[in-house]
């Protein structure tokens, strides 16, 4: 099993020095004042740890003279990954003292202190880790964990002020060296605690003013893009309307065509119907005529019938007297066969004049009928048009009856956001003015709004969009509601991290009571890591016995391993403990260098 990697021991090491720098830095600016100059001690000391942090790992890069090892290569990255950061590095770049890329840098981290935005430009330069790995090792703190959890921390330091000088200040020829005394823990702390506290509870009073002023802004601006929603709506229900006025007259003006095109085709059908009985009264005064005519023609022929009959007889008594004149009576004969044949040709055409007097009658009829069907079609037509107009008006009262309700519905809706309106005025007595201006706003808007619902009772058709604003209106109140839930889960989860938060403080100022003990062994534990730096830990075949009291391990004594000095002790002898901020119980600690055990497994595993 190999030993412990030293850059992870340096990487928790590191962390847990910008852990207690920035607390301290926090707790003693709340007490100095939120305005800090570039001679307040724990700020200096800040700088410094930042300066280590960002030396870990990084790559020497070659020159013409030497090799090269600053952090100003990564820092100047920022510039193209955050647009914001090309003003500090041109401010940077412009200082007429620096010298060196290490002031450069120097000067860089205190004018984004002073911007409050070195966690913005740090954790654009963490993301791009591809970019880092041509500054840092692998290894470095930058491009593992430990580096997140810094660019967190410093989203404290914005509750601080700094007013630094950089142009004067000679920070070429600094020396970074951290004082382990600063962090260690003296009886002016314990007695400055409640002022701490008080502050604590300033503080967390401002955020909460702060949190509101936020919510409010969200809300107002909500509010307004309703208005200008409902804005938006109701010109457009106003075009509609104008739409369906338009269209209803275009209709008032179609069904007056269609009755004045009914009435032109009645009096025209009318006109024709009493030409065609004119037509037909002639035509049959003709017929009569003509029949009368023909009456006279067959009594006359009936009477010469008669008489050629009286004549044959006297003519047959005078046949034998009479021979002679029998040729003359033939003649005579065949020429009233002639006319008869001429009469039955004229009763023939008139037969055919009749049938086609009948056949005229029959289509005339046929006309008549059709014209009737097409009158009743227009009039059924009209019926229709009518039932149409009759379901409009229904219709119109329906919706003047939906209109209502959804008046009704904006109503209630009202009352529910003056109501939340009247509990954030109870809550933010700072912000009265503000929504006093806001709230007369909204009164001038009501009354816009009323005077744009008077407008609406006049519209007919398009009265289901505003069903769908209700229910939109309606969605957005439940969402409302969804979203108090949330914030109250959220406010329960604060609560929670409050408490893990108080948990780790308490931790971290165990941490730096125990840091105060052991600062007498530091010498002891590098003499010690020296001497040890070569060792290797032994197998599990080869250790059979603790180092302390030489007893043989088993089930009940379990083997612990020491990360620094390769010794191996049982859970009996080793009852060191050291309490840690990233572990929720104490971590045992080696007897002679005071590293950290590691529990063994049968496995040759740490």
């Amino acid at each position: 099993v190999a030993v412990k990697d030293p850059t992870a021991v340096e990487r928790a090491n590191l962390l847990n020095m910008a852990k207690l720098s920035i607390k301290g830095l926090i707790e003693s600016a709340l007490s100095f004042g939120r305005t800090l100059d570039s001679d307040y001690p724990p700020l200096q000391q800040f700088f410094v740890v930042m300066e280590h942090c960002l030396k870990h790992g990084l790559k020497v890069r070659k020159s013409f003279l030497s090799y090269n090892k600053t952090i100003w290569g990564p820092l100047e990255l920022v510039e193209k990954l955050y647009p914001e950061a090309e003003e500090i590095a041109a401010s940077v770049r412009d200082l007429p003292g620096l010298k060196t890329p290490l002031g450069r840098a120097r000067a860089w981290l205190r004018l984004a202190l002073m911007q409050k935005k070195m966690a913005d430009y740090l954790r654009c330069l963490i993301i791009q880790r591809d970019l880092l790995s041509e500054f840092y090792e692998y290894h470095a703190l930058m491009m593992e964990e430990e580096g997140a959890v810094i660019v967190g921390l410093l989203v404290g330091l914005n509750v601080i002020d700094a007013n630094l000088c950089v142009k004067g200040e000679d920070l070429d020829s600094q020396v970074g060296v951290i004082d382990f005394s600063v962090y260690l823990k003296s009886d002016d702390d314990i007695g400055g605690k409640e002022r701490n506290v008080q502050i604590a509870a300033i503080l967390d009073q401002k955020n909460y003013v702060e949190e509101l002023n936020r919510q409010l802004n969200s809300t107002v601006s909500s509010l307004h893009a309703r208005v200008d929603s409902l804005e938006k709506s109701n010109t457009k229900l106003i075009e509609e309307l104008a739409i369906a006025k338009n269209n209803i007259i275009k209709l008032q003006e179609e069904n007056h065509q269609l009755r004045s095109e009914n009435t032109l085709i009645l009096m025209k059908t009318q006109h024709h119907l009493e030409a065609t009985k004119v037509d037909v009264e002639a035509e049959l005064q003709t017929y009569k005529h003509s029949r009368q005519g023909l009456d006279e023609l067959y009594g006359e022929a009936r009477r010469q019938l008669r008489e050629e009959a009286q004549l044959r007889q006297d003519m047959e008594n005078e046949l034998v007297v009479q021979v002679s004149m029998k040729h003359e009576i033939e003649l005579a004969m065949k020429l009233l066969e002639k006319d008869i044949h001429e009469k039955q040709d004229t009763l023939i055409g008139l037969r055919q004049q009749l049938d086609e007097v009948k056949a005229i009658n029959m289509e005339m009829y046929q006309k008549l009928q059709v014209s009737e069907d097409a009158v009743k079609e227009k009039s059924e037509i009209i019926s229709r048009l009518e039932d149409k107009t009759n379901q409009i008006n229904a219709t119109m009262k329906q919706l003047e009856q939906r209109l209502q309700q959804a008046e009704k519905a904006q109503r209630e809706a009202e009352a529910e956001d003056e109501k939340l309106k009247q509990e954030y005025v109870n809550k933010s007595e700072s912000l009265q003015d503000e929504f006093s201006q806001k709230e007369k706003q909204l009164l001038q808007l009501e009354t816009d709004l009323k005077i744009e619902k008077e407008w609406r009772q006049t519209l007919e058709d398009d009265l289901q969009k505003e069903k769908e604003t209700v229910s939109q209106l309606r969605i957005e109140t439940r969402e409302i509601i969804t979203l108090k839930k949330e914030f109250l889960k959220l406010q329960e989860k604060n609560k929670q991290l409050k408490r893990i938060c108080e948990d780790q403080e308490a931790a971290l100022q165990e941490l730096a009571s125990k840091l105060s003990e052991s600062k007498l062994k530091i010498e002891d534990i590098k003499e010690a890591n020296k001497a040890l730096q070569g060792q290797v830990w032994l197998k599990d075949k080869e250790a059979t016995h603790c180092k302390l009291c030489e007893k043989e391990f088993s089930l009940s004594k379990r083997k612990h391993h020491c990360r620094n000095c390769g010794e191996i002790f049982c859970n009996a002898c080793s009852d060191n403990e050291l309490p840690l901020p990233s572990s929720p119980k104490p971590v045992r600690v080696c007897d002679s260098c005071h590293a950290i055990l590691i529990q063994r497994c049968s496995s040759n595993v740490p």
